[in-house]
Order: structure tokens, then sequence, then C-alpha cells
């Protein structure tokens, strides 16, 4: 289950509750994953995403490992109604958030894998968003993806991912001003 999680998470930048709402009939193309919903925390059941209204969506890149990953653990677990991730007390409903945070720090506390000190769960959703910006995909479609409410939250948050900006653009102006 945390493998789903983690490839979801640092694969196409979802939050903590839409990955609880994963779902294999959100899958819209080869590289496009719809997320059209999430778990709300207080009310423990699907609910609009966050900043949106009932019906809207967010689209966002699947990779390949990601896409392999929903559709090895759907024919590995099953499904119902397309709902991967369950609760494991009562398949009708849907998987809490805790149940990830208390996997996590069983895996932490077991050693079963390296994890750095301060890494939390959310950091897989940090690392799609500097490993989208470091590779020169435009913050505009970023933010979009993430579902942030505005470009600004993204600014903040990963400015220091684009510190050359400026010097490029020093180096075409100066190239054209030359010309």
């Amino acid at each position: 289950m945390f493998r789903l999680v983690a490839d979801l998470m640092s694969g196409c930048g979802v939050r903590n509750g839409e990955v609880l709402a994963v779902n294999i009939n959100t899958i819209v193309a080869n590289d496009v994953y719809r997320i059209t919903e999430q778990v709300n925390q207080t009310t423990k059941t699907y609910a609009p995403l966050k900043h949106r209204k009932v019906g809207d969506y967010r689209d966002v890149p699947l990779p390949a490992r990601v896409k392999h990953s929903i559709e090895w653990y759907a024919d590995t677990c099953g499904t119902i109604d397309g709902y991967l991730l369950r609760s494991p007390r009562n398949l009708t409903k849907p998987m809490l958030n805790y149940c990830i945070g208390n996997q996590w720090q069983r895996m932490k506390k077991a050693g079963l894998v390296e994890i750095p000190e301060r890494m939390v769960v959310y950091g897989f959703r940090h690392f799609f968003a500097s490993n989208c910006l470091t590779h020169s995909i435009p913050i505009t479609d970023v933010a979009d993806w993430m579902g942030h409410r505005s470009l600004d939250i993204t600014f903040k948050i990963y400015r220091h991912l684009m510190p050359g900006s400026i010097g490029r653009a020093a180096k075409v102006l100066n190239l054209d001003l030359a010309a």
C-alpha cells in the first residue's frame, strides 16, 4: 500500500487526502490522471477537492511508473467502485489518513528503508514539485497540478528552486541588446 501512496504523491503531486481517494477509473489517458475528490479528515468521507466545488477536478501528469502502481494494486488487492484504498476494518469505507501515518512510523521504526529523520509523508509531494521545477516545467503548470489556490503559494514555497532565472534572463537580454 505504501508504495502506491509514495508513487502517487511523488509522481502526480497529490495531497494526502487525494491519495486516499485514488480510483482506477480516473485514469483518463496513458499519461493523465484525473483527481476528482479527496477523503475529508473531519467527515471521513469522500469530498470535493480542496478549493474546488463538487464535480471540479484536476488533471495531472501520470508517469508510467505510477500508472503501473495503480494497475498493479488494483489487480493485486481489488477495488470497490474503482477505489483502491479502503479501510482495513470496513471495506465499505475509505481509508483514513492515520493509516498512512501509522504505516510510515512502522517502516521508520523497523528500519525497513532508510528514511531521513525529519522526513514526513508530505515530503513526497514536495519532491514532485521540486522535480518538475528543477527540470524547467513552468511553475504555472506545477501550481495547477498541485491544486494551489494561487500561483503565489507555489512561488513562495518553491522560488528557491529557480535561482538561475535572473541570471539566464540577463544573458538572453544581453545577447538581444548586443545585436
